[in-house]
């Protein structure tokens, strides 16, 4: 047919053309053209005509030659229907024609023929490229679904082997999980048979065990029973000995009493002119024979009842002896009477007889002693207004102790730890004092008196106080008073030195809180009754331990102290009550006397000196107090104190002399040879350790 030979035509010219040797971009279907859907359809034009008509195709016509200008009318004309031109591209071209129309009319009209056959000739083109682009979509389309498809696949298979993996997973989970319930359950059956097994035999070794202890407690029981038996023996035996040693004390007691009635009826040998010898040395071989059966029984434990019967003869025969003596004596002063009466007859039958004047003589004076004093006897006994001072005292201990017997009772925990930590509060720093230094005894004296004030300190490393419990300030002032006075018979009686110190601060706190001096006065008293002074006597059913307790000594297990031990003891004492008298605390109130001053030391001196001495503790307790206080009393009582010395060298040494047996002179020779350096000197030493104003410095 001539139509599709002329579309081929055209179609080669267009190729062979500039536009068909153009390169086409490909991007139109991206600006939303549709060219295969052109082929398809009506042939309409492009709604980008009118750019191409205003732009393009002006460019063309003035450089195109005049035989493609008459080819191109030919394809134009050939195409110039009006079926093919769309609406749009006829308004387009109206447009276009009427954009450009100019005065020349001639011109103009060649212009809109020419540009008519240029918009068909577009439409043609754009019909192929169409289809071009038509290709290009359905190829493009089918990738994309190849793609598509190829993506949904891959997405299957992630999610088959994502969905395998995690079943997969669960399965190892699952595994993993049932492995470790079989070893748990493996491990518990292991567990549970090991507990059995471990219980089967803590059965069998409980049984074993009870079997055993029931043995045990059989053979315990018995032993126990065993032990009751010789216990109650031991007791039976200890209590029959110590009755046995008790009974010897009380026979020795009164040989002793008997033999001094034997010894004091030797005054009468010179008067009556009678040989007491013999009664007087076999009133010592019975002393010396019931001391070496008490002996002889302390050594071996307790006195057997042969020691005992031995013991009641010899008393028997001391008191037949003591009878016989007295009735001797009694027949010798009725003879001596019965002389002394004659003569007196035959003298006033004599002076009636003689003539003259009667001459009346002075009697001579009575007998005179070293002094020139009567020969007095001394006193024994306290004096009675001491003795009510002494009393009073021990009856305030007592009272103080009745004070606080519901802390020291209680059985309370709490209580109990308040009673220690008070005790120790009270107690420490008084056993502190010793040589220390001026500083550190104010600190110890500080602490003290905050104590006693109420004020809380610090003991142990807690915070301590009398006001934790009601009792707790009577407490504390016994068992502080108890303290001071132990240093003084410990510490001071192993240091001399050290009772200065000690004094001072007992001064203090004494003048500072009266009650707590008179404590100490009591407990020094009831320790040392020698301070008082005072000279407990023996009362008839009193046990004699009871009755060396009251001396001072100290007895154990029915054993009394050695008697080195004891004087030592009631040395650190005295000593200590001898500083005590002569210090006062510097940092107090010095306008006020001092709470226990020099004047009684004086009158101790005085009452001691006027009561008898006794062997050993006389002398010993004459020269502590005088080699620590006797500076003192030499300035204040000055010519008074050296007439008391006097009377001690010349009247009170030959009593101590008298009384004392050669193996006991040492402590008198001590307190001779003092007294006799001072006499030489005129001046009573100042005692080693006395406070200087340097310690306080320090």
């Amino acid at each position: 047919m001539p139509s599709e030979g002329r579309c081929w035509e055209t179609l080669q010219a267009l190729r062979s053309s500039d536009k068909g040797r153009l390169c086409y971009h490909r991007d139109w279907l991206l600006r939303g053209e549709d060219v295969l859907e052109e082929c398809m359809s009506v042939p309409k034009l492009s709604s980008y005509s009118g750019w191409v008509v205003d732009h393009v195709l002006p460019h063309k016509q003035e450089n195109r030659s005049p035989s493609e200008t008459s080819s191109s009318s030919r394809s134009a004309s050939a195409l110039d229907q009006p079926s093919f031109v769309p609406t749009s591209s006829v308004r387009s071209l109206a447009f276009s024609q009427a954009s450009s129309a100019t005065p020349d009319g001639t011109k103009g009209k060649h212009e809109s023929q020419h540009t008519e056959s240029m918009v068909l000739q577009s439409s043609r083109g754009i019909k192929v490229e169409g289809c071009i682009r038509m290709y290009e979509l359905v190829h493009r389309m089918k990738g994309t679904e190849g793609l598509r498809q190829w993506q949904e696949e891959q997405e299957r298979k992630v999610r088959a082997l994502s969905e395998m993996a995690s079943e997969q997973l669960k399965r190892f989970d699952e595994r993993k999980e049932l492995k470790h319930h079989k070893e748990f359950q493996d491990l518990r059956e292991v567990m549970e048979q090991s507990s059995r097994e471990a219980l089967g035999q803590q059965e069998k070794l409980k049984a074993e065990h009870r079997h055993r202890a029931k043995i045990l407690n059989l053979k315990l029981r018995e032993a126990e029973q065993q032990r009751l038996r010789q216990a109650e023996q031991e007791r039976l035996r200890r209590e029959e000995g110590q009755g046995r040693l008790r009974s010897l004390y009380a026979l020795q007691e009164e040989v002793l009493h008997l033999s001094q009635q034997l010894d004091a009826s030797d005054q009468h040998r010179d008067v009556l002119k009678l040989d007491l010898s013999a009664f007087l040395t076999r009133g010592n071989q019975l002393c010396g024979l019931i001391s070496g059966i008490i002996r002889a029984a302390s050594e071996n434990g307790f006195p057997s009842a042969e020691d005992q019967a031995v013991a009641e003869r010899a008393l028997q025969e001391m008191r037949d002896l003591l009878s016989d003596l007295q009735q001797e004596i009694s027949r010798a002063c009725e003879e001596k009477r019965r002389q002394d009466e004659e003569e007196a007859q035959a003298k006033r039958q004599e002076s009636l007889m003689q003539q003259g004047p009667e001459v009346h003589k002075e009697s001579p004076a009575p007998s005179q002693g070293p002094a020139g004093k009567q020969n007095e006897d001394l006193q024994v006994k306290v004096q009675d207004s001491t003795m009510q001072w002494y009393q009073q005292l021990q009856e305030a201990s007592g009272q103080c102790v009745l004070a606080f017997e519901g802390l020291t009772n209680s059985k309370d925990s709490q209580a109990k730890k308040i009673k220690m930590d008070l005790q120790k509060a009270a107690t420490i720093p008084v056993s502190q004092i010793s040589t220390i230094a001026g500083s550190k005894l104010k600190e110890v004296f500080d602490k003290i008196h905050s104590l006693l004030s109420g004020k809380p300190v610090q003991s142990g490393g807690r915070s301590v106080s009398v006001t934790l419990s009601p009792q707790g300030l009577d407490f504390v002032q016994y068992k502080l008073a108890e303290k001071f006075v132990k240093q003084g018979e410990e510490e001071v009686a192993s240091h001399h030195e050290a009772a200065f110190p000690i004094a001072v601060v007992a001064s203090g706190i004494w003048e500072l809180h009266p009650r707590v001096g008179d404590l100490i006065l009591a407990h020094l008293h009831k320790k040392c009754p020698y301070s008082v002074p005072f000279y407990p006597a023996f009362r008839e059913g009193m046990a004699l331990e009871d009755y060396q307790r009251m001396l001072g000594y100290q007895v154990k297990d029915s054993k009394m102290e050695q008697q080195d031990n004891f004087l030592k003891r009631m040395s650190g004492m005295i000593r200590l009550y001898a500083a005590i008298i002569q210090l006062r605390w510097p940092y107090g109130n010095r306008q006020e006397i001092h709470p226990h001053g020099l004047n009684h030391g004086w009158r101790w001196l005085a009452q001691i000196l006027n009561m008898e001495p006794l062997s050993d503790v006389t002398a010993t307790l004459l020269f502590d107090f005088l080699e620590v206080c006797g500076n003192a009393l030499m300035k204040q009582y000055q010519a008074q104190f050296w007439k008391m010395v006097l009377l001690i060298k010349e009247d009170y040494f030959p009593r101590i002399e008298a009384i004392t047996s050669s193996g006991q002179m040492g402590s008198f020779i001590r307190l001779k040879q003092f007294l006799e350096k001072c006499l030489q000197r005129k001046e009573i030493p100042v005692p080693k350790g006395f406070l200087t104003s340097s310690f306080w410095r320090s």
